[in-house]
């Protein structure tokens, strides 16, 4: 079984990785709850709650709300 690596042993570039990826999903993430909270829930498939908690998903959940939850006209 392998171990879990500490930050002081992953490379520079694996570390700038891992930091762009955190700023990328919480970017998303706070899109999307923007989004969510200014949008009437006539335009939401489904119940607005049940997507709040969706976006919490790791890039998933953002991208699904952009993708499925949003009406379109």
């Amino acid at each position: 079984m392998a171990t879990a690596k500490r930050w002081s042993d992953i490379t520079p570039q694996q570390k700038s990785r891992a930091i762009i990826s955190v700023i990328i999903q919480f970017a998303l993430a706070a899109a999307a709850w923007t989004d969510l909270a200014k949008r009437p829930a006539d335009d939401v498939n489904g119940p607005k709650p049940m997507w709040a908690v969706i976006i919490l998903v790791n890039f998933v959940g953002p991208l699904a709300y952009f993708v499925f939850g949003r009406r379109r006209d």
